[in-house]
C-alpha cells in the first residue's frame, strides 16, 4: 500500500517534533511537508531544529532534508497537494487562538484536511472533538461541515485537551455498560511538558506545585460535554452530564498527566469493584478489524498495586497510548474513586492526533 503524504504545521515546535518522531516508519502515512514560523522557513528541517530537538527518538534522514515552508503561506501547501506531496496536514500550530482558527480554515478552504492539536476550533459548533475510541461517530458531521462552508475536500477535526484523556475512556467504558456518570470531581497533576518548551521556569517547578494552569479547568469541565454530545441539525449539542468540578495543578514531572477522580453515577450502579475492572479490561472502543497502527492493544490497563499508576513507570504503556488506572475503591461522598494516568504529549497530543487521522482514513475521509 502506497503511503499517504502528510504535512506538519508547527513542525519545529515540541508537539510538531512529536508528530515527526511518531510518524517515523508509520505504515499508512509519510511526512513529506513541513511548515513552521517565518524564522524557520527556507531552512532544511535538520537545520531548523538544530540545537532544539527535544526528544530521544530522532527524525529520519529524509525528513531532515525537507525544506521548511512558512506555515502562514497556505499556497505552498496547496501547491504540494496538487503535486502529490501533501494530502492532509496535522496542525501543531503555536500562535494565538484567533490566528490559528483563521489559518486552519484557510488550509481547509484550499482543499487540505486539517487534523488539529490546537484548541482554536474545539468550540466551533460543526467541528468534531475526537477521542477515536470514545466518539468515532462524530466524524459523521464532516460532510455537513464541508457543505455548510462550501469546502470541497478540506475539513477540520480536532483532538481535546490533554488533561481529560486519562479519564474519558474509563467514563466511556462505564457508559457503554449502562453506568452513566452524573457528577465528577477531578484533581489533575499535570506534567511540565504540557506547557511546551521552554515551558514553566525551573525555579517555579523545582520543589514546588503550581495550583493553576490558565484555562485548563474550564476546558476540563466543558470539553467532555461536547465529546459525549450528539449531532443535531449540522452542529453539536452538548450532553448535560457529567457535571465536572476540576482542579488542575502543574507538578514537577516530565511527562504524564495523572487524575484523581471521584464519580457519582446517575441511576444504575455497578454491582462491585470487580465488575468495573472487568468493564475496563474488556473495553476496546475501535473496530478491531481496522487494526489501527497507533491504537493501543489494551486501551485501559488496570494495575492492582496500591501505589500505581505512576508517571515514570506507567506513562509509556502500550505505545504510550493506553490509559493506566489504579486505586479503584468506594468513595465516601460519591460512588467510586480511582487514579488514572495518560502520556500527555503522545496520547494527549501527537499520538492522539495520528490515531484520529487513522480513524478518518478508515472512515473514507482521507486518501
Amino acid at each position: 500500500m502506497a503511503k499517504i503524504p502528510v504535512g506538519i504545521l508547527g513542525a519545529t515546535g515540541m508537539v510538531g517534533q512529536q508528530y515527526i518522531s511518531l510518524l517515523n516508519d508509520h505504515p499508512w502515512f509519510e511526512v513529506r511537508y513541513a511548515a513552521a514560523s517565518p524564522r524557520s522557513a527556507g531552512k532544511k528541517y535538520k537545520d531548523a531544529v538544530a540545537g532544539r530537538w527535544h526528544l530521544t527518538k530522532t527524525y529520519t534522514y529524509e525528513v531532515g532534508l525537507i525544506t521548511v515552508e512558512d506555515a502562514n503561506d497556505v499556497s505552498n501547501a496547496a501547491a504540494a497537494f496538487k503535486n502529490g506531496g501533501c494530502s492532509f496536514v496535522f496542525s501543531a500550530l503555536e500562535m494565538g487562538k484567533e490566528e490559528t482558527r483563521a489559518l486552519e480554515e484557510q488550509y481547509a478552504a484550499a482543499g487540505i484536511p486539517v487534523i488539529s492539536n490546537a484548541s482554536a476550533h474545539r468550540w466551533t459548533p460543526d467541528v468534531p472533538v475526537l477521542i477515536a475510541e470514545v466518539n468515532p461517530d462524530h466524524t459523521d458531521i464532516i460532510p455537513m461541515q464541508k457543505k455548510a462552508r462550501g469546502w470541497d475536500r478540506g475539513f477540520i477535526a480536532v483532538k481535546p485537551n490533554c488533561s481529560i484523556q486519562s479519564y474519558m475512556k474509563p467514563l466511556h467504558a462505564l457508559a457503554q455498560a449502562g453506568y452513566t456518570a452524573q457528577r465528577i470531581i477531578v484533581s489533575t497533576m499535570q506534567a511540565v511538558s504540557g506547557a511546551g518548551y521552554p515551558g514553566v521556569p525551573s525555579l517555579d517547578m523545582i520543589d514546588n506545585i503550581v495550583p493553576f494552569i490558565g484555562g485548563e479547568e474550564e476546558k476540563s469541565e466543558k470539553e467532555p460535554l461536547k465529546i459525549f454530545g450528539s449531532i443535531e441539525n449540522g452542529i453539536f449539542k452538548n450532553a448535560e452530564f457529567p457535571k465536572i468540578s476540576a482542579h488542575c495543578n502543574r507538578v514537577p514531572v516530565t511527562d504524564g498527566h495523572t487524575a484523581c477522580v471521584s464519580l457519582e453515577f446517575a441511576g444504575k450502579k455497578p454491582s462491585s469493584m470487580d465488575e468495573i475492572k472487568k468493564i475496563w479490561a474488556d473495553y476496546k472502543g475501535l473496530p478491531q478489524e481496522a487494526d489501527f497502527p497507533t491504537a493501543p492493544k489494551q486501551p485501559i490497563i488496570y494495575r492492582d498495586e496500591d501505589n500505581r499508576p505512576q508517571p515514570r513507570k506507567d506513562r509509556d504503556a502500550d505505545k504510550a497510548m493506553a490509559v493506566v488506572i489504579g486505586r479503584l475503591r468506594p468513595c465516601n461522598v460519591f460512588d467510586i474513586r480511582f487514579t488514572s494516568l495518560s502520556h500527555n504529549t503522545v496520547r494527549g497530543a501527537a499520538g492522539g492526533g495520528i490515531l484520529n487521522a487513522e480513524l478518518l482514513k478508515y472512515k473514507g475521509y482521507l486518501n
